[in-house]
């Protein structure tokens, strides 16, 4: 697996130049995404998993109309199912979009719909516990992963590397048989990670200055389950 690292690296960087930022196991592009992957080969990688801007405004994004970043949006989606593996997998987190006149909140995935050719596998949530209150509406708490694969039937899936030990019962048996896998239970499609925080003497201990950050629990579930 190593060596298979090592060989992909190398040719990234023949095609991609040197990255901007190397270390054991990493390579880091800053490169327009549409420009760099249409210079890499089909069937290159093997997971994706990205949270691109919502188009809301903040201050490291462009603000596109709708449209114009939906088709922004489904260029990019293509050009990364060309570079998908067959049993390779892409996990999309898109927030919500206000549409006036229609509606406060509608997922952006929801208008992708019909764009993308990967096949949806599952919504996960992610409950992240704490945020902002609302005053008109539900506090929000939650976003929401969609697993995609490239091919339906066959795609990498590793439960056993993501099971959750803490099971109520793990001994209760049925017919003289554990009810519950030996190495835990499957997590579900509910995952209870806190969030990154910010804040004097509240700030997570992995808190960097990136705007909208993962914990990495998160995506270390992605990583171990859906790719080898």
């Amino acid at each position: 697996m190593q060596e298979e690292s090592i060989s992909a690296f190398a040719q990234f960087e023949s095609l991609l130049g040197p990255a901007d930022y190397c270390a054991p196991g990493i390579r880091l592009y800053n490169q327009d995404c549409l420009l760099a992957m249409r210079k890499l080969p089909r069937s290159l990688i093997n997971l994706t998993v990205t949270s691109p801007p919502y188009n809301i405004g903040k201050e490291y994004e462009q603000a596109l109309d709708l449209n114009t970043y939906l088709d922004w949006c489904q260029q990019w989606i293509e050009e990364l199912y060309r570079l998908t593996s067959d049993r390779g997998a892409f996990w999309l987190n898109l927030g919500y979009i206000e549409k006036p006149g229609k509606a406060r909140a509608v997922p952006i995935p929801y208008l992708l719909w019909d764009r993308i050719r990967f096949f949806l596998i599952q919504e996960i949530i992610w409950h992240y516990g704490a945020g902002v209150a609302a005053r008109r509406g539900f506090s929000p708490r939650n976003e929401k992963f969609l697993w995609y694969v490239k091919n339906e039937l066959e795609y990498t899936f590793n439960l056993d590397n993501v099971r959750d030990q803490n099971v109520k019962y793990p001994n209760q048996k049925k017919n003289g048989k554990l009810k519950c896998n030996p190495l835990g239970k499957n997590p579900s499609d509910v995952w209870l990670f806190p969030k990154v925080t910010s804040g004097t003497d509240r700030a997570s201990p992995e808190r960097t200055d990136h705007p909208a950050q993962f914990p990495v629990a998160v995506i270390e579930r992605i990583i171990k389950a859906c790719s080898n």
